[in-house]
C-alpha cells in the first residue's frame, strides 16, 4: 500500500527542512512520495523543500483547504497523509498507520493528538495533557480528525468530493472527519501523536487559542460550519528555528 505525504506550506522556510528530515528519517524512507504544497510562498520555502528531497507543487489560491486539495490532486498513493510544516514525525507513526490500514479495510481515516516541543517544559506538558480529554469527545461524537496529523484513503477523500475550499482554516479538520465518517470508520488514537510547534499558543495565548479550537470543533459538528471565519498566520522566525534544530 503506497502512502503519499502532503505538507501544505505558506512561508515555512524556517521549519520545512526539519519537518522533511524527520519525515524521511522516522518513516525509514518508506513514503511513496513527499509533496510540499507551495501555497503562494514569498520566502525560500520551495528551495528549502526541494533541497531536502521533496516534490513541490504550486497552489496559487491561498488557504489551507485549497492547499490540501492541490496535494490530493498531485498525490499518486493509495493513502494520503497530511502533516503541518512545523511538525516532526515521530518513530512508530508510519508503522501504526501501515498496520491499521492493512488490518482494517473499514477505516477510511486515522488521526491522533499533538504533543508540543518548543514551549516551556511546563507549557508543553500542560498543553499536551489537555489532549487526554479527546477520547471522551471522540467516543461521544463518533469522529475526530486533527488537520496537522491525519492519513486517509485517497478513494474516500475523492468520494467525499475533496476538501471544502470555502473553509480557509479553522474547522476544516472537523469538516473532513464529519464527511469521511459517512464513508467508513474515522479512527482517533492517542498513540498516533504528532510533535508540533506551540507557536500559535505562544503568539495568541494558551487559553483563548484552546477555546477557539474547541468552538471550531463543536460548530462543524452541530451546525456544519466553522465558528471562526478569519485566522492569523503565525510563523516561526528563522533564527528561533535554527536554535531548536
Amino acid at each position: 500500500m503506497k502512502i503519499s505525504l502532503v505538507i501544505p506550506a505558506y512561508n515555512e522556510e524556517a521549519s520545512i527542512g526539519d519537518c522533511l528530515d524527520y519525515a524521511r528519517k522516522n518513516s525509514g524512507g518508506r513514503f511513496h512520495e513527499i509533496i510540499v504544497v507551495d501555497n503562494v510562498c514569498t520566502d525560500n520555502t520551495r528551495a528549502v523543500a526541494e533541497a531536502h528531497g521533496a516534490r513541490v507543487v504550486f497552489e496559487p489560491r491561498k488557504g489551507l483547504t485549497r492547499a490540501r486539495q492541490c496535494g490530493l490532486n498531485a498525490a499518486t498513493g493509495d493513502l494520503i497523509a497530511y502533516i503541518d510544516a512545523d511538525t516532526r514525525l515521530p518513530p512508530r507513526w508510519f508503522d501504526i498507520a501501515e498496520r491499521i490500514f492493512n488490518a482494517r479495510p473499514d477505516v477510511v481515516c486515522l488521526s491522533g493528538p499533538y504533543r508540543y516541543f518548543d514551549g516551556s517544559w511546563l507549557r508543553n506538558k500542560l498543553m499536551s495533557a489537555l489532549w487526554y480529554s479527546a477520547p471522551i469527545t471522540y467516543r461521544f461524537v463518533g469522529y475526530m480528525t486533527l488537520g496537522g496529523n491525519f492519513i486517509a484513503r485517497k478513494s474516500a477523500l475523492l468520494a467525499m468530493g475533496g476538501f471544502d475550499q470555502t473553509i480557509d482554516f479553522y474547522g476544516e479538520d472537523t469538516d473532513i472527519a464529519r464527511r469521511l465518517s459517512k464513508l467508513g470508520k474515522v479512527m482517533f488514537r492517542m498513540d498516533f501523536y504528532m510533535p508540533t510547534s506551540a507557536r500559535r499558543f505562544s503568539a495568541e495565548g494558551m487559553v483563548w487559542t484552546n477555546v477557539r479550537y474547541a468552538l471550531n470543533y463543536l460548530w462543524p459538528v452541530l451546525f456544519h460550519r466553522p465558528f471562526s471565519k478569519t485566522y492569523k498566520d503565525i510563523r516561526l522566525p528563522a533564527d528561533t528555528a535554527a536554535k531548536q534544530s
